[in-house]
């Protein structure tokens, strides 16, 4: 049915809604009606937003109706934001939806001084596109414009968790897993993920350990691994990802081999095998290289390749991808097979590896001890000369 935007006789519509509903619905007919005749808009809003969820209105195209004969009448006299996030109830009762598309354009452009309500419009055109359309060019079109103006707002929105649910979605089925794995976190800061049913939790928590595993440039597991979301999978068939993260987050190839039997089931990443080798092999790197104390970051070519279990001539190819990946930094002596780590990414910490750092802190201040006591007992000499 085409969405109409001339409004019909808002009392007689309203008076044939309490007379055709029953008692309690009737009421509330009854209450939008003395605060439209009262001009409250804002008691209006706020009454529609709460409405427009009634499952009595979900059936048919009662909520279509409800725009076309009552709330199109004084639209431009409520927060935009909120009539977005009304319409946003109402759109989905738009059956041609290249047609609840063509609304969202011209509501999008009546709201269009209004940043956030004219991105959320921007939202719903995208997740119509992308879920209804299949229209994946519009889709990344609108995650485009959206990026700076949602990123440089300067504060999370309710706009924002819509946003970056959207890319992810948008990703995820183009395959794209690292760009998945950094929106869907997003997402998940910017909500409550109790707000998400078991089923939902769980599912997020799988794709983006996949996305984990399987994204390009991804080495910040821990990031993953400390966030809430992974416990919908403890005592679940997809338990065994708990474990694959947390030995790739610390460069375990050893568990790594011993779950092929696990994760060989997942088609993605027998596919992509190799490059789950060469990542975790990465990664072990990176943990060789932030165990030892920083004085002592010198690493035999023979000691890496016995980590990672590679043979002696791959591993300074492995380094070299590592420094040119940013993943660490350092100087590659060829003649003494060593490599003189500097530095290591910094990456958020699970507790075995932040107490690998209270260690070498330890070490650290005794050693500090120790040069303090010699200054001390050489003081004398060096002031007598």
């Amino acid at each position: 049915m085409a969405v109409a935007t001339s409004p019909l006789n808002v009392s007689e519509y309203l008076s044939n809604k309490q007379s055709s509903s029953d008692k309690i619905i009737a009421a509330e007919w009854a209450q939008l009606e003395e605060y439209y005749n009262k001009k409250l808009w804002h008691q209006l809003t706020l009454k529609l937003e709460r409405f427009v969820k009634d499952p009595d209105l979900s059936k048919g195209e009662n909520l279509v109706q409800l725009y076309q004969n009552f709330i199109a009448s004084f639209e431009n006299k409520i927060n935009p934001l909120s009539l977005v996030e009304i319409m946003s109830i109402v759109v989905q009762q738009i059956a041609d939806k290249r047609e609840a598309i063509s609304f969202l354009e011209k509501l999008s452009e009546k709201v269009k001084n209004n940043t956030e309500a004219h991105s959320l419009c921007e939202v719903l055109r995208g997740q119509i596109s992308l879920e209804h359309l299949e229209d994946y060019v519009t889709t990344k079109q609108i995650i485009t414009s959206l990026k700076d103006i949602l990123e440089d707002s300067g504060s999370v929105t309710s706009v924002h968790g819509r946003y970056y649910q959207l890319a992810a979605q948008y990703y995820r089925v183009q395959a794209q897993h690292g760009d998945y794995y950094r929106a869907a976190l997003r997402y998940l800061g910017c909500i409550d993920i109790n707000e998400l049913t078991a089923e939902e939790q769980h599912k997020q928590a799988y794709f983006l350990g996949l996305a984990a595993l399987l994204g390009e440039g991804v080495y910040n597991l821990g990031e993953l691994l400390a966030h809430p979301i992974l416990q919908s999978l403890k005592d679940t068939e997809n338990s065994w990802m708990i474990d694959l993260l947390n030995a790739f987050n610390r460069g375990d190839i050893a568990v790594y081999e011993n779950m092929r039997p696990k994760w060989t089931k997942i088609t993605d990443l027998v596919v992509n095998e190799i490059a789950l080798r060469q990542k975790i092999s990465l990664l072990c790197l990176m943990e060789m290289t932030f165990k030892r104390a920083a004085n002592n970051r010198q690493l035999k070519f023979e000691d890496i390749a016995m980590e990672t279990r590679l043979p002696v001539g791959e591993v300074e190819f492995l380094v070299m991808k590592a420094l040119a990946q940013g993943l660490v930094k350092g100087a590659i002596d060829q003649v003494a097979g060593v490599v003189n780590m500097t530095w290591v990414q910094p990456r958020v910490l699970d507790r075995a590896q932040i107490g690998g750092m209270a260690t070498n802190l330890e070490n650290w201040c005794v050693q500090v001890g120790a040069m303090e006591h010699l200054i001390e007992a050489k003081a004398s000499e060096i002031l007598t000369l």
